[in-house]
């Protein structure tokens, strides 16, 4: 079998945009545009790249993007109180914090200042509660990316047997609960689930989440599976250099799935897309308010 390969770039393109067609209409509508503002602290090198690539989509669609670059120093009392002026003022409609933070600031005390109504990373506990019981509400947008993916491929969830392997609040449970939407019959399972390889076999829906480089074989993927990939992981070679690859065999897994998306260029690319979806759509739900 041969696998349709899901092309996350060019889906992500797509919904560029899409994106920035609404954001025209929000203009002609308001007068005014969306706006992104993104909070760094620490001089973490993966973090500077993604901060940046997030302030330069948001303007490439005609929104304002903005980043604050805090010094790993920063206090807690400090970036709270830059979460408050951020909530507080009216042209910011979302409002992303980019993880992890120095240890001397508290996660928790930080994504739950931040309004839910800016909070385009759908991390705030009234977005999860709202995802959890199927309300409208903003969600992660590495899951959303997956939907889409599933979407291209044309896979009928109506009933389908999901497992999402990984159990974060970033990927795992919410892409649980959007399969369920979907009417899915979901198991999430992990690292420590008892015959892990025989709960993959069951799956015609398989995402991968647990980040581990390559831990799940071709041999773990039902003939006929749609096969979502979300790891992004360093493997080292043996010239010193490394190269992206995913949680997934993708050489072995790609003669048993009908689709599957590669590494890279498979769900990445949809995350800062659907950061910049989750922007207009914030936007649009305050004015709606």
């Amino acid at each position: 079998m041969s696998a349709l390969i899901l092309d996350g770039f060019g889906l992500a393109e797509t919904l560029r945009a899409e994106v920035r067609a609404g954001v025209a209409v929000f203009q002609s509508q308001f007068g005014k545009v969306p706006g992104l503002d993104v909070v760094l602290v620490g001089e973490d090198p993966a973090s500077q790249v993604y901060t940046r690539n997030k302030e330069k989509a948001s303007n490439e669609v005609g929104m304002r993007g903005r980043l604050h670059r805090l010094p790993a120093t920063t206090t807690e009392a400090e970036l709270l109180a830059l979460l408050e002026r951020l909530n507080a003022d009216d042209d910011v409609d979302g409002i992303l914090v980019q993880l992890p933070l120095p240890p001397q600031i508290s996660e928790n005390k930080v994504l739950d200042l931040v309004s839910p109504a800016k909070d385009v990373d759908g991390f705030h506990p009234v977005n999860v509660g709202l995802l959890a019981s199927g309300r409208p509400g903003l969600v992660p947008c590495t899951p959303l990316g997956c939907m889409r993916l599933l979407a291209l491929a044309k896979v009928d969830l109506k009933g389908a047997r999901a497992v999402v392997v990984g159990r974060s609040n970033i990927v795992g449970k919410p892409v649980a609960q959007l399969l369920l939407a979907q009417h899915a019959t979901v198991t999430i399972a992990h690292s420590r689930t008892r015959d892990l390889p025989s709960v993959c076999r069951e799956a015609d829906v398989l995402v991968a989440a647990v980040g581990r480089p390559q831990m799940i074989r071709g041999d773990w993927v039902k003939e006929g599976a749609v096969v979502i990939d979300v790891g992004i992981n360093r493997e080292p070679l043996p010239d010193g250099k490394t190269r992206l690859v995913g949680d997934v065999c993708f050489g072995e897994a790609k003669e048993r799935a009908s689709a599957i998306t590669p590494v890279p260029r498979g769900v990445g690319p949809m995350t800062i897309a659907g950061l910049l979806a989750n922007t207009l759509r914030a936007a649009t739900m305050r004015r709606a308010r």
